[in-house]
């Protein structure tokens, strides 16, 4: 192995990882519903012996963040769905919702050092990290992946620019890991000031946008800047190596993209709902709905890693909207196409027709007769309690963009 890679996971052959995190999922989720409550629950009746690929996989349901905020209400702190002594876990943070996770096990919890490797940070760097360290566990997740590639961490958190900049000019670190704009702001501060912060030549961002004007910005500035997608509950579930190409799928997780409100996988290149897959022992996630929505790309990173890719974050799956009073949901919606096999791709458009809420459910289908709009409306208002129009369109005439449900209201008239 090079040390262009952080270990010889990143370069196996795509069918051997899938081989082998398939060949442990069965000891994972037998760990899960044996060792924490809620998961038995969650999981009742699976037998997990039977889940070795992607088929079963997604057999299972969804476990989404509404599910695990209810469950952590009743059973605070955790749900019953973490599978350790909370007493033994070395910190518990909580995340707007309110959300509890625990810090996982071993030196790099959440999976951070490999997205620090391919950004260029190595052992001995010096990494201002601005992230904050207070009761979210976003600080955390960057200087423990720091940390564990043997990279020396200033813990800036944030706030205090001025002082943040002083620190830069005093300690003189290579890169900087945050969010993607207070770099600008450290930056733009540094040269009001006339500090010196020059040694600054690479940066992992997180927990934002990173804009291609920005970046550009940063590279004209001489800091090469990538991206890494985390969340609080999983870590990094992916980072880039390369800029514009992708972000690639941390190794030792599953990741699936299913159609909003479902568990259904769409095929490479549909847009949906992020589900990912853990092996933590100490806080299992089995099939757990991020929220975000993304795609896979097609083929491999020209790095030379081959895991799975993502095309980015791309907006929020949660398309649960209110009509006429009513809320309708991408649920309902997957729902209604069940019943009507036919459809290949369909999107509920909800608008104002003069002073009223109206709904638009426009369809593609190869195969139908005259009678099929009328059935499919139909199914729409025993399923909704919602009457709304039907409407075929041209096959591949609907937007990519994993949109079940689109608000077209103008809100400002």
């Amino acid at each position: 192995m090079s040390d262009h890679h952080f270990d010889r996971l990143e370069g196996q052959d795509p069918d051997q990882r899938e081989a082998e995190l398939f060949a442990r999922l069965p000891g994972q989720i037998s760990h899960a519903i044996a060792n924490a409550p809620a998961w038995a629950k969650h999981l009742a009746g699976v037998a997990p012996q039977d889940v070795r690929d992607r088929a079963a996989l997604a057999s299972l349901p969804v476990l989404r963040k509404a599910d695990l905020m209810a469950a952590q209400q009743k059973a605070p702190p955790f749900g019953g769905f973490a599978a350790g002594d909370p007493s033994t876990f070395a910190r518990i943070f909580m995340s707007p919702g309110p959300i509890w996770e625990p810090q996982g096990e071993g030196a790099d919890p959440w999976s951070a050092a490999r997205a620090f490797h391919a950004a260029g940070f190595r052992s001995g760097d010096i990494v201002h990290n601005a992230l904050s360290y207070q009761m979210t566990p976003g600080g955390f997740i960057l200087d423990h992946g720091a940390r564990a590639l043997g990279c020396v961490v200033y813990p800036a958190g944030v706030g205090n620019t001025e002082a943040q900049v002083d620190a830069i000019a005093a300690l003189r670190p290579v890169g900087y890991a945050g969010t993607p704009d207070y770099l600008k702001v450290l930056l733009d501060k540094a040269a009001e000031l006339g500090r010196d912060v020059s040694s600054l030549t690479r940066a992992l961002v997180s927990g934002g946008a990173l804009f291609p004007s920005l970046r550009a910005e940063y590279k004209s500035r001489g800091v090469d800047v990538l991206q890494a997608y985390a969340t609080a509950d999983l870590g990094v579930i992916a980072y880039e190596a390369i800029p514009d190409d992708g972000l690639i799928v941390n190794e030792n997780m599953i990741v699936e993209i299913v159609r909003p409100g479902t568990g259904t996988p769409v095929a490479d290149g549909e847009v949906g709902e992020l589900v990912v897959t853990t092996f933590k022992q100490s806080y299992p996630l089995i099939r757990f709905g991020t929220g975000d929505l993304s795609a896979a790309l097609p083929g491999r990173s020209s790095c030379g890693r081959t895991n799975r890719r993502l095309k980015g974050w791309m907006g929020r799956a949660d398309q649960r909207t209110k009509v006429k009073g009513m809320f309708v949901d991408p649920k309902q919606i997957a729902e209604v196409l069940a019943r009507h096999p036919q459809v290949a791709r369909a999107r509920l458009v909800v608008e104002r027709k003069g002073d009223q809420d109206a709904m638009r459910l426009l369809y593609e289908t190869e195969g139908a007769d005259a009678d099929f709009s009328d059935a499919l409306a139909l199914s729409l208002r025993e399923i909704t309690k919602l009457g709304g129009q039907v409407e075929r369109v041209e096959g591949g005439s609907l937007p990519n963009d994993g949109k079940v449900i689109a608000d077209e209201r103008d809100y400002e008239s």
